[in-house]
Order: structure tokens, then sequence, then C-alpha cells
């Protein structure tokens, strides 16, 4: 089941308060999709803050307003809520004298997430929408359903549609939804079967957040 928004108006104000995140973080975090790549995005037209005196100079933030800065950015980039996003933290941290590169090691938990892979798979126009799809039970992992959006997804393991699911919207037209996709290079795609493979866990370097990962840590170390 996918939610409908009712009207015009709920679809305006749900895109007013997507492109508002944005513009407050001073950041394109691409969370309307095939909007965000567009000439109406937001971040195109109005480049600054929200608010009647956005356009006036700001003062500096402080180290701690730029560490929470960066981290609302990472949050809304992965749809994650504070408690999952100070988790992932906190348990690569816990684990800092045995990884070679904790931004890697951060990046490669989160990427790892089912509603994430949806969404770098081409399936969903946004990881809100994939977190929706895959809550409704819409895929499976390795031939089983999964409906919990942060299962983590190992390498080798084989996402897939649900056969019920596949003539629904906005899944019943899987061509066109991955037509023009440039899928990532730690996934691959099997156009006939319409399933995807986690091949390899991506590195920082490999994904290109708009954050200073280091941050992160110093913030959730306070």
């Amino acid at each position: 089941m996918v939610v409908v928004l009712k009207n015009q108006e709920d679809c305006n104000n749900m895109e007013t308060k997507n492109c508002k995140i944005c513009r407050r973080l001073g950041e394109k975090l691409f969370l309307k999709g095939e909007r965000c790549m567009s000439a109406k995005c937001a971040m195109i037209k109005r480049a600054y803050p929200p608010g009647q005196k956005a356009k006036k100079r700001r003062g500096a933030l402080s180290e701690y307003g730029k560490e929470l800065r960066e981290k609302q950015k990472m949050k809304k980039w992965y749809n994650l809520s504070e408690s999952q996003m100070k988790k992932y933290v906190n348990d690569v941290a816990e684990k800092r004298s045995k990884i070679d590169n904790v931004a890697d090691a951060l990046v490669g938990r989160i990427e790892s997430r089912l509603d994430n892979i949806v969404f770098r798979l081409g399936f969903a126009k946004s990881r809100a929408q994939a977190s929706k799809l895959v809550s409704h039970g819409h895929f499976m992992v390795n031939g089983r359903k999964v409906d919990i959006p942060s299962y983590e997804i190992k390498i080798g393991d084989v996402i897939s549609i649900r056969p019920g699911s596949k003539k629904k919207e906005p899944l019943k037209d899987l061509e066109t939804l991955t037509k023009n996709y440039k899928l990532p290079k730690w996934l691959d795609f099997n156009k006939e079967l319409g399933e995807g493979k986690f091949v390899k866990k991506p590195i920082a370097e490999d994904v290109q957040l708009p954050v200073e990962i280091a941050t992160l840590f110093e913030h959730y170390s306070r």
C-alpha cells in the first residue's frame, strides 16, 4: 500500500516542507527525487534560508552549530531519526580501535539499509518513499519478504520486488523507473529479472556526501 496525498494542496505543502529543509541547511539534499533535478528546485530559485530576513547575512556558526548542521544534513539525506543516527555513530565509535576509517565504516553501515538500497536501485524516487514501500512489504531479500526499512543488507544479498507488488503503483512500470537511472558501482541490477544485488560496501569517497562526517563523531562524543 502506498500513501496517496489527498489533493494538490497536500502535495504543495509536503514539497514546501522538504524544500525548506534544503534551503535552511544550505545544501541540496535531493529529498524530492526528480523535482530536485529540475529547474523547479527551490535551491535554484531561492538559494538562501527561508524567512523574511533570510537574505541578510547571518553571523558565523559556532563549532557546535556546525556540528548540528552537519548532523541534520546526514539525517535528512538518509531519512534517519535522531535515535537511529546516534546509534549508528556510537556503534562505529565503540569499534574505533578495530576500524581503519570510521567515516567509511559509518557510510557502509547506513548505505546497507534496505530502504537505502531500494532507493539506490531506482525503485523509489526518494529514501522517504523507499522506506514506506519497504514497510508496506513490497520487497524481498533472497526470496523472503522483509518489511523493516533498517534491515541490514549483506554482500551478496539479492533484493527484488514481491510478485504481488509488481502491478501496484509506483512499481508496476519498472522499466520506466530504471530506464535512465545510473546505478552505483557497489550494486548490480538484472533488468530481465528485475532484481538488484549488493556486491560491496561503499566507502565515503564512493558516496560523496555533502557532510563533514568527522563532525558527527565529535558531536555525539560530547
